[in-house]
């Protein structure tokens, strides 16, 4: 397995699709993708299901699938060469250094799918709906963009409500099982490896799609560990 790992690494560098920690690439993605066409990025996006999937559908706009593992990254990256998706490219980096890569306003949407739920209390900070990185997309995300979290842990899904309701956020859609919807859109339908797995065993797919106040992100954090740590003591009792 290591071996198929390193193999991997070598092989992504030589694609055209992948960017590793690209140093003064904000504001110059039109250069690769040879348009003005809107950005969206898939976050911790693994395999890339939903990024490849996403510029099937909409080859109208660009897509960035960003993660930090290059062995999942791969399996992505090679698809969109195999199927000549010129709409897409992917970013190797860390989550917090995301806003180092866009210029203001440089974004469209971002989608959330899947990501590690990060159920201990002590790292709530690492949810990517955690206020802290909100802040980050603030700085690139056009105003009034979308932000889509699907997800199948319920601790995720009803944690991002709180912020939204705490932080002053605009919530645009609220679904607390996609499969209980008759006419679910194609961007919904499309499968992560991760979804597949079912790995909270929830028998539930929860979608939210919200965006972000057009004055920043308020400051109520404070408010937030308060209330996780009055959570996380009832649940102890």
């Amino acid at each position: 397995m290591a071996q198929k790992k390193l193999k991997r690494f070598a092989e992504i560098k030589t694609f055209g699709n992948v960017f590793e920690y690209p140093e003064n690439i904000a504001g110059h993605w039109k250069e690769f993708f040879k348009n003005d066409n809107p950005i969206v990025l898939e976050l911790a996006c693994g395999k890339g299901e939903y990024t490849t999937g996403l510029a099937t559908l909409q080859p109208g706009n660009n897509y960035i699938g960003v993660d930090v593992k290059g062995n999942r990254i791969w399996v992505g990256a090679r698809f969109a060469k195999e199927n000549k998706l010129t709409n897409v490219a992917f970013l190797r980096t860390q989550i917090h250094q995301i806003s180092s890569y866009f210029e203001k306003n440089e974004v469209k949407e971002i989608w959330v799918t899947f990501p590690d739920p990060q159920l201990r209390i002590s790292r709530s900070n690492r949810r990517l709906t955690h206020p802290r990185y909100l802040r980050l997309y603030y700085e690139f995300l056009l105003p009034g963009g979308s932000i889509h979290l699907k997800t199948d842990s319920p601790d995720l899904y009803y944690f991002t409500k709180r912020v939204i309701g705490l932080f002053s956020l605009k919530l645009h859609e609220d679904i607390k099982n996609i499969h209980d919807q008759e006419n679910l859109s194609e961007e919904l339908r499309i499968k992560t490896h991760y979804e597949k797995l079912d790995i909270a065993k929830s028998n539930s797919i929860f979608y939210l799609r919200f965006s972000l106040p057009e004055t920043g992100i308020p400051n109520a954090d404070a408010e937030l560990e308060k209330l996780l740590k009055f959570d996380n003591k009832s649940v102890t009792r």
